[in-house]
């Protein structure tokens, strides 16, 4: 999908910024916590949600102080996927060795893990090339790095079906901070550079409309 943004004007690069701030709401709403509060417990999911987001605004800091000396003015785009590819890479670790897991279990469910958890990572990887693409990236380039955000989904498969039996508690504390980095990283990069890259209602109108799709997703799969 990083191919199909081929210059795009700023009013679609909103609405996708937009529909992709609706779709993770939703994927850390309907999918991340409630696995997590499942697994680990209420009191250790809500540890793992606010460590998430402390440690993402640590890294907003260190990251936009980077990306400024690298790249100007367009740091701030920069500096939003950046934040996007630490979350996406530190929630697919757990889905991955949930993969791993479920195939020495029983074939099948690994199969019909894997594809639940591709479909909702679509949206994660268009909400990371997007403002890649916005920040002067190639299309070949944020390709690449959006492929390597999700290199540690194969490493947390290959330890799933290693160890077989994962510790749930540790998996559902994974998924809570990596819901609590996404979170930070909507609202707080997301939905403003959307805002920002067009003033009008369009980001608004289709966050709501990724919401309800990744909550149709959600109850589907």
């Amino acid at each position: 999908m990083a191919f199909l943004l081929n210059n795009p004007t700023k009013r679609f690069l909103s609405a996708i910024m937009g529909l992709s701030s609706g779709l993770m709401v939703a994927i850390v709403t309907f999918e991340l916590l409630p696995e997590a509060f499942m697994i680990a417990g209420v009191p250790w999911t809500v540890v793992g949600l606010i460590g998430g987001v402390l440690i993402a605004t640590i890294l907003d800091g260190f990251i936009a102080r980077l990306s400024s000396r690298k790249h100007g003015g367009k740091h701030g785009y920069v500096k939003t996927a950046a934040l996007l590819g630490i979350g996406i890479a530190l929630h697919n670790f757990p889905e991955g060795m949930a993969i791993g897991s479920g195939f020495v279990a029983q074939n099948r469910l690994g199969i019909g893990l894997a594809i639940v958890i591709a479909l909702h990572n679509m949206p994660e990887g268009v909400a990371m090339v997007t403002p890649l693409r916005v920040g002067g990236y190639s299309r070949s380039k944020a390709f690449f790095l959006t492929l390597l955000a999700g290199t540690p989904m194969g490493i947390g498969a290959y330890f799933g079906a290693l160890l077989g039996r994962v510790a749930d508690g540790f998996i559902g504390i994974c998924l809570a901070f990596a819901g609590g980095t996404m979170l930070y990283i909507t609202f707080g990069e997301l939905i403003p550079r959307g805002k920002e890259l067009d003033q009008g209602r369009i980001s608004t109108i289709c966050a709501t409309f990724g919401f309800v799709l990744g909550m149709l997703i959600s109850k589907r799969f």
